[in-house]
């Protein structure tokens, strides 16, 4: 049977509703309809992106880069689709979806009429759907860097070729609310092109941008200067190697950021995941003035919010310090995580303080 979308049975011949079939794929079936009635045509695709598309209207207040289409949190399994200004990036993450690409491409020229639209989908998971990975234009054109911008924040997203499809937007709140809280000498590690650090050095007197890659900082530095941000350094080192050097050193921070990225990737590599977790964390916590902040996030699937907080527990142990939660955060308004279904949900993060 080609890709596309069926009426799923249950072994009694009971309805269950239109599911997106893909042949080739481990997750053969995604849900999209549980009445068996509904006709998926180009009607159906019209209301479910609109209705997405609705539920983020509140962000356009603070910003013009956001999810539109979160996949299966939005009704939509395996569509991601994520506007930077007046241009759209789209993913196509299954067989199944790819039958109804005019249709959804209709959809998004007639509710956004965007400037042009980018398929990345050049992703891995692509691969074992058994569909091509490429970026192409869609429609229109859609330019090389398009400039962010997050409440009083800007940057340069690279819809081409920058990380995801083309800047960590889910990030976006809690980049926010940690620049709302920062003071003193700050510490951003595994900084990219620095988004968190823009944000610190609002209220920090003087922000530290650590990242491994040379070139990623360079666009960093590119962006504070977009921002006339005069107290930023960068440095391009390990941030194991340099909160442990810092740590010899005697250095001190006010407030760290640890947004790393996913150190479990699969469920097997959890175990030594939960020990770099904690590692970097602890040495952090360590680094920490007294009264000094902690924002610490894991973009791990895998690393659920439960073992995120457990391991935040030992580590704190292990540091001798008396550590407060302040907050705990999720994912934003645009990257809606639904309860009945894990999968939606990744990110988690926590802001600590150092009470002594």
């Amino acid at each position: 049977m080609d890709a596309g979308a069926v009426l799923v049975h249950d072994q009694r011949g009971k309805p269950l509703g239109w599911a997106l079939w893909s042949p080739l794929s481990e997750i053969s079936l995604r849900l999209l309809d549980r009445n068996p009635d509904a006709i998926i045509d180009q009607a159906w695709w019209d209301e479910h992106i609109a209705a997405a598309i609705a539920r983020r209207v509140p962000l356009e207040d603070h910003t013009n880069a956001l999810r539109l289409v979160h996949g299966e949190a939005d009704g939509c399994p395996s569509l991601i689709c994520d506007r930077y200004d007046q241009w759209l990036v789209v993913q196509f993450m299954s067989a199944g979806l790819e039958r109804f690409r005019e249709e959804i491409l209709a959809s998004l020229r007639s509710l956004v009429e965007p400037g042009g639209i980018l398929a990345r989908n050049d992703v891995s998971l692509r691969a074992k759907e058994g569909l091509p990975r490429e970026t192409v234009i869609l429609y229109g054109d859609v330019p090389r860097e398009i400039e962010v911008h997050e409440y009083s924040v800007k940057f340069l997203a690279a819809p081409w070729s920058g990380q995801k499809t083309g800047a960590f937007l889910d990030q976006r709140e809690n980049r926010h609310f940690v620049g709302t809280v920062a003071r003193g000498r700050a510490l951003d590690c595994f900084s990219y092109h620095g988004s968190f650090a823009l944000h610190l050095a609002r209220k920090a007197t003087h922000v530290t941008a650590l990242d491994a890659s040379g070139p990623a900082l360079m666009r960093a530095a590119e962006n504070a200067a977009r921002n006339s941000l005069t107290n930023i350094s960068f440095v391009e080192a390990n941030a194991f190697d340099y909160l442990r050097e810092k740590e010899i050193e005697g250095i001190t921070f006010d407030t760290i950021v640890l947004d790393p990225p996913a150190f479990a990737k699969t469920r097997n590599a959890l175990g030594g995941a939960m020990r770099g977790y904690k590692d970097i964390n602890l040495r952090a916590i360590r680094l920490l003035a007294p009264g000094g902040l902690l924002y610490t996030a894991s973009c791990s699937f895998h690393l659920t919010k439960p073992l995120f907080l457990e391991m935040l527990q030992d580590a704190a142990s292990d540091s001798g310090r008396r550590v407060a939660i302040r907050a705990i955060t999720g994912q934003p308004l645009d990257h809606p995580e639904v309860l009945s279904i894990p999968e939606t949900g990744y990110i988690k993060g926590a802001l600590l303080e150092v009470m002594d």
